[in-house]
């Protein structure tokens, strides 16, 4: 199996979005046949739990397999490929009755991609892929959430009937690769209200100093911070965690605002209680890697330049059917 390298998850949902396209039957056919021989592992650089198995207290309706059992379970499945390995992220309840849910990290020298999958009560069974919203207005819970809590820079009127909402972090190699098709989108639908929230991953180690200095550079000008974010993706393989305050110090002069106060800024404890705040918004509406969007609640995990006539759509849809 070869893993290649994005902080979100890929599959699930770009399936979802090939299927609207006019894609041959052979091309849907490998899409489906990659999804069950990989057992539908998710994108890399998720912000994956650490291993708790216990953490979570079951209802007394779910059986949660052992940790023994799970290890088994991933050695039968995925042993014989050599150099791939995995780390138990967690086992807890799904929240649908019944069902537990199991997060393991698989990765080899390429690259990682976090793994989901539900047993099912009877503890002989597995599902792999996505649970998704159902109901007559599936994404409204979400959107409610989301309008309520977001904070982060904007472009587009308030007032808009779409908002598109985007869950970004500077350090991400996808979110960077994504960067350009977000533009687009946003630049062919002006009147949809946009707004980006900082979501930096543990796993990258200078990710939250980089929220950090983007939350100071969007509470000092809002024209700013996406002059900062453009340059910091532009720039983003020259940035260590050892350069960082110097290199995201310059970017902020470059794109208009004192980089000496946007440093000072980053460091105070109020920053870091807004960027977590922005990621607990996240979590709450099952953010687990970047980036992810929300177009009126409906998430959008993994973009891709070929689909940027989908994401249009799915605007234009949204627009449509806001109430």
């Amino acid at each position: 199996m070869k893993f290649e390298v994005f902080c979100k998850s890929a599959f699930p949902e770009a399936t979802l979005n090939l299927l609207t396209r006019k894609d041959s039957m052979r091309s849907l056919t490998k899409t489906i046949l990659i999804l069950v021989l990989s057992g539908a592992t998710a994108g890399a650089q998720s912000s994956a739990a650490k291993p708790d198995p216990k953490a979570d207290k079951a209802p007394a309706n779910v059986n949660l397999p052992s940790e023994a059992t799970v290890e088994s379970f991933l050695q039968q499945q995925f042993g014989y490929q050599e150099g791939l390995s995995w780390k138990l992220a967690s086992i807890k309840p799904a929240g649908i009755a019944g069902l537990a849910e199991v997060t393991a990290v698989m990765a080899n020298q390429e690259g990682q991609q976090v793994f989901h999958f539900y047993v099912a009560p009877d503890g002989e069974h597995a599902l792999v892929g996505d649970v998704i919203p159902f109901g007559a207005r599936p994404f409204d819970p979400v959107k409610k959430t989301l309008d309520k809590g977001i904070t982060g820079p904007d472009r587009g009127p308030k007032n808009s009937p779409v908002t598109i909402v985007e869950f970004g972090d500077l350090q991400c190699p996808a979110c960077k690769a994504a960067q350009p098709t977000i533009e687009a989108l946003i630049a062919v639908e002006p009147t949809a209200h946009f707004v980006f929230q900082n979501f930096p991953l543990e796993m990258h180690n200078w990710a939250a100093k980089g929220a950090a200095y983007a939350d100071c550079v969007g509470r000092a000008s809002n024209d700013a911070f996406w002059k900062f974010i453009s340059k910091t993706y532009e720039t983003q393989a020259d940035i260590t965690a050892a350069t960082a305050d110097e290199k995201l110090t310059a970017i902020a002069d470059q794109a208009g605002v004192k980089g000496s106060d946007i440093a000072a800024c980053a460091a105070q404890p109020g920053t870091k209680a807004r960027v977590d705040a922005s990621i607990a918004l996240g979590k709450s509406v099952d953010v687990t890697g970047t980036p992810t969007l929300f177009i009126n609640g409906r998430k959008i995990g993994s973009f891709d330049a070929r689909l940027s006539d989908v994401y249009k759509s799915l605007v234009d849809f949204a627009a449509k059917t806001a109430n």
